[in-house]
């Protein structure tokens, strides 16, 4: 290869090594570590499908820290399955949709957090009445009142916020904030 050439596809590889580290330092908006991250970047810019052993070889980790990240990429949708003929190893690819993946991880992590804080409150709220119940205290009366209608108001927000989690998972919002379409490149 001449000179020229290998400095060209060493700048490119550099390029792309520096996004993947980008990508992996901001995966722990996703409850992601930058190692799986990493893994994610090099997944999404591998032009084919990669074996546990090849992710292994490109990122130096082991195989069960693979076989680990990629489960947890597989669960919050951001890797798949692959298959090619002739291949008897598990071949796993990225999503290329991130908007499809985003939808679907925002929706299963807001919508767990979401529920149980909803029962949380329902929770609270029942501990509250049975202890205005129970007490002869008037200002700890007044003081739990005000404390449901806190409680009350949270519920509001949160039975709010179930329904855009429902927006983003149905792919409503893209009604509202559409997708940005890729131009082709020449």
């Amino acid at each position: 290869m001449q000179q020229a050439h290998k400095e060209d596809w060493t700048k490119y590889e550099e390029t792309i090594e520096q996004f993947i580290q980008v990508i992996a330092k901001n995966m722990n908006l996703y409850g992601v570590t930058p190692s799986i991250g990493r893994l994610y970047g090099v997944l999404y810019f591998s032009e084919d499908p990669m074996t546990l052993d090849d992710m292994r070889e490109a990122l130096e980790m082991s195989k069960t820290s693979m076989s680990t990240g990629v489960r947890a990429l597989s669960d919050m949708k951001m890797v798949e399955p692959s298959f090619k003929k002739g291949i008897r190893k598990d071949l796993y690819k990225s999503e290329e949709d991130w908007y499809k993946s985003f939808t679907s991880l925002f929706g299963s992590r807001w919508r767990h957090h979401t529920e149980t804080n909803i029962e949380e409150a329902d929770e609270a709220i029942q501990e509250l009445l049975e202890l205005k119940e129970e007490t002869a205290d008037d200002n700890l009366k007044e003081k739990i009142n005000h404390d449901i209608e806190r409680l009350e108001y949270a519920q509001n927000y949160y039975r709010w916020l179930m329904k855009f989690i429902h927006v983003v998972e149905s792919g409503e919002i893209f009604q509202y904030v559409p997708k940005v379409e890729q131009q082709k490149k020449k």
